[in-house]
């Protein structure tokens, strides 16, 4: 039985979601946590396709394998489906908002805001710039992930 579900939102899910859920699938698995680990997009630009070549080979550089994953599209039922939802910025939050049942159980919220002195900011996008970017994304994601699996352990 998992310990949770976490679902990572960002807007084509094929950069920092995808990075994201390598980050906490890395970090549980060190911690011997038992979690379901998912990424989406709010919009289905890049439904079925794999994550940014630039996203993979910084995820590969930190020993993690994301290149099997494939996009997605976010959806009203993830709010079931999921104990977590993150989403990476405050535009995708919106969007989550906009889609997200009546009464639904899942905690909604923005992903540095489980880093303490990072509270109410955005994953930085690394889409339009270089690879160093994607760096600042990978070590943004870890921390965040890192965090929520302390948070899950107690």
């Amino acid at each position: 039985m998992p310990d949770g579900a976490v679902l990572f939102v960002c807007l084509g899910n094929i950069c920092r979601s995808p990075m994201a859920e390598g980050a906490l699938r890395a970090e549980a698995a060190r911690a011997g946590l038992a979690l379901r680990v998912d990424s989406a997009g709010t919009a289905d630009y890049h439904v079925g396709e794999a994550p940014d070549a630039r996203a993979v080979r910084t995820a590969q550089r930190h020993g993690v394998d994301i290149s099997g994953l494939r996009g997605r599209q976010a959806r009203a039922q993830d709010f079931d489906d999921f104990t977590h939802i993150f989403a990476l910025d405050h535009n995708n939050l919106k969007g989550l908002q906009r889609i997200a049942p009546a009464g639904h159980g899942a905690h909604l919220g923005l992903l540095l805001d489980l880093v303490p002195g990072r509270e109410g900011q955005a994953v930085a996008d690394p889409w339009y710039g270089e690879e160093a970017g994607f760096e600042q994304t990978w070590a943004e994601v870890t921390a965040a992930a890192r965090a929520l699996v302390e948070r899950l352990r107690r």
